[in-house]
């Protein structure tokens, strides 16, 4: 049974057939789901599915793409939000100077004050880091917050990096693509117990699937490429990284 740490079933591209597709995952040995807010109404509506599904649990949090529009009120909702017993962990926050949807300032602004927000509500965080990778290592040195880095596109050096400052890394199906060949050498590097499996859904699906609404229902595929390059079997890789999220995230569950 497999967990997705990183999953966005708010979006609209499950709008058509949203309850049908979470119903189906236990049946498809997905047996639990992290739904990551990335601004105010998805922290919401993630927290609502939440309460709806046993096995869905919620983060809460401003993406970088929409730093300019979170207002400092919007921290006090957050913080309001993470009370409930079903939220997680605070993301996906971080820098993404890949589309600088938000200016710099903000976005770092922005992200420093959800690190601050993890830190006194002791709850971890999810990073988004998209070519930030000097200016997020640097914000979170000067943390106290702990947290994984999601959907990772980083370094061997940057990994290690992480690690050494007691983050978790978390892959999507990009390890898949024919185009990754440097994933190799940081997931056969990576010790097994620091790594989680996601989807990102509904963007990035695997090889074969890729161009296709990703899902939980691939996340399979995640844990295949992983097994195949640190040469051990997908039941190792699925209930390893599955006990990992659920220590990380606090989650007691049989």
């Amino acid at each position: 049974m497999l967990f997705d740490t990183h999953a966005h079933y708010d979006f609209e591209q499950f709008n058509e057939d949203r309850e049908a597709l979470i119903s189906s995952l236990n049946e498809n040995n997905i047996s639990l789901v992290l739904n990551v807010g990335s601004d105010m109404r998805g922290s919401y509506a993630s927290v609502v599915l939440s309460k709806k599904y046993p096995f869905i649990y919620a983060s809460v949090g401003v993406h970088p793409h929409s730093a300019s529009e979170m207002t400092d009120n919007d921290l006090i909702l957050l913080e309001k939000l993470s009370a409930n017993e079903k939220v997680v962990a605070i993301g996906e926050i971080g820098l993404d100077y890949h589309y600088e949807h938000s200016p710099k300032d903000i976005q770092k602004k922005r992200f420093k004050d959800q690190l601050d927000l993890a830190t006194k509500i002791n709850k971890p965080v999810i990073i988004h880091c998209r070519e930030a990778t000097e200016d997020c290592m640097n914000i979170i040195r000067k943390s106290t917050a702990k947290g994984v880095f999601h959907c990772f596109s980083g370094s061997l050096e940057m990994a290690k990096q992480l690690i050494e400052l007691g983050f978790y890394i978390s892959f999507t199906g990009v390890i898949t693509f024919s185009n990754a060949k440097k994933f190799d050498e940081i997931i056969k590097w990576l010790p097994l117990e620091k790594i989680f499996i996601e989807t990102d859904c509904p963007y990035l699906a695997p090889e074969p699937f890729r161009g296709k609404r990703n899902s939980s229902l691939y996340v399979y595929r995640v844990a295949e490429k992983i097994a195949q390059i640190k040469g051990i079997t997908f039941e190792d890789v699925a209930n390893i990284t599955k006990q990992n999220a659920m220590k990380f995230f606090n989650i007691n569950k049989n």
